[in-house]
């Protein structure tokens, strides 16, 4: 009997054999092609993308490559059996770079996860190029909250920092010491606007006042009639909602103007790193308050990596590159777990996983993707409290990760809403 004459007979037997092999054959063919297969094109590679020689290139940069590549290697330079790759390049702190090389590492290159991405504009601009390549994003060097607001992603998670935490950390406890009138030097970009909106509420909120703002180009030299209007405007706290050599330059200014340690006034550095610290030296940067999620000497842990990076880079790493050295090994372990390399099943036990290294216990990853963790409130210290090479921080406080993140609010995040 012929397949014909079998399909016209699906009562016998023969019929019923062929037919039930059929279903079992498609089900479990369907069943195949609906999992992941393993790690596409038998690598996974992995671009830093950072600003390798402009305004960050001090606390990202070198530094950042550096620290994935220590990742993979502490990994083993395999992830179930297949190599690893890292490639780098320089955004050049331009959005539209940014994105036309995340385009062509993806197409290209098939690059599966990109990170660092320095700056907000260029976060913005990449992270809406992995969605629409399905491929993960991390966010360590971008500080603005539209990474896990309204330009939210299922593939972007943003690991370090973001201008929420900066301003809760620092504006409540400023304020609470007697800080209450505030004077903003705000740098004219999306992460400079939203530094000093989350800042100006958390003030607000605590019983204190903003006084005034001057907004300054971006990655300027000369910030001397920008300080003149701070210091006229009587404001006990001169808020620094900038970065990078914006925050050098404008503290260098200050202190040439006498206005550093007079008594009158004081500086809060909103968003800065210890190598900014180290630029400027003691003398200079004393008694400023800075917002951290990460300090190299607070512990055996912290000091024992942050040696071995110095030996390797020269210099003690910023919060931002210690960032990277976790997020790249939390998404080498998702891999290893899943035995995949597929983005949804990554990311998803990305976040199914708590964040347990030298760099933060007990660390979560929310929903919309933002890595929830401890801050700390630093004061420089004094040339005389120093002790050693790179000893520049007194830890005023700890400030536990579900105090220094907002909550996740319902329906920011379009994404998020919709799982």
């Amino acid at each position: 009997m012929n397949i014909k004459n079998i399909l016209r007979h699906p009562g016998s037997s023969t019929a019923l054999k062929l037919m039930s092999a059929a279903v079992c054959s498609a089900l479990l063919y369907g069943s195949a092609s609906a999992q992941p297969q393993g790690i596409s094109d038998n690598v996974v590679r992995i671009g830093v993308l950072t600003d390798l020689s402009g305004t960050f290139s001090d606390f990202a940069g070198k530094g950042a490559v550096e620290a994935v590549k220590m990742a993979v290697e502490d990994f083993g330079g395999k992830v179930n059996g297949k190599p690893i790759e890292v490639i780098s390049a320089d955004h050049l702190n331009k959005a539209d770079i940014a994105a036309s090389t995340a385009r062509e590492w993806i197409d290209q290159r098939k690059v599966d996860m990109i990170t660092d991405i320095s700056g907000s504009a260029t976060a913005l601009a990449t992270i809406k190029v992995a969605a629409e390549k399905k491929r993960i994003a991390i966010v360590t060097g971008g500080g603005t909250t539209r990474v896990t607001n309204e330009d939210c992603t299922p593939y972007s998670l943003h690991y370090n920092h973001d201008t929420a935490a900066m301003a809760n950390v620092a504006g409540k406890y400023i304020v609470k010491q007697g800080g209450n009138t505030w004077y903003f030097l705000t740098a004219d970009y999306s992460f400079g606007y939203s530094l000093q909106a989350d800042t100006t509420a958390v003030v607000e909120a605590n019983g204190g006042k903003i006084v005034g703002v001057v907004k300054h180009p971006f990655n300027t030299s000369d910030f001397s009639s920008y300080l003149v209007q701070a210091q006229s405007s009587g404001a006990k706290i001169i808020g620094l909602a900038n970065a990078g050599a914006d925050t050098i330059n404008s503290i260098k200014t200050a202190a040439e103007f006498g206005m550093l340690n007079s008594g009158k006034q004081k500086f809060a550095g909103l968003l800065m790193f210890i190598n900014d610290i180290h630029a400027l030296g003691l003398k200079a940067a004393q008694g400023l308050y800075v917002t951290e999620a990460f300090y190299w000497d607070t512990n055996d842990e912290t000091r024992k990596w942050s040696e071995r990076f110095f030996k390797r880079v020269g210099k003690m790493p910023s919060s931002i590159q210690a960032a990277d050295y976790s997020s790249t090994l939390q998404y080498l372990n998702a891999i290893k777990a899943t035995g995949t390399d597929d983005a949804d099943v990554v990311i998803k036990k990305m976040k199914e996983t708590p964040v347990n290294d030298f760099y933060t216990k007990n660390g979560k990853i929310r929903a919309d993707g933002l890595l929830v963790h401890d801050m700390y409130l630093m004061q420089v210290k004094t040339p005389a409290e120093s002790k050693k090479p790179w000893d520049y921080y007194n830890i005023r406080a700890v400030v536990p990760g579900d105090e220094a993140y907002p909550s996740l609010a319902s329906g920011t995040c379009n994404f998020a809403k919709k799982q």
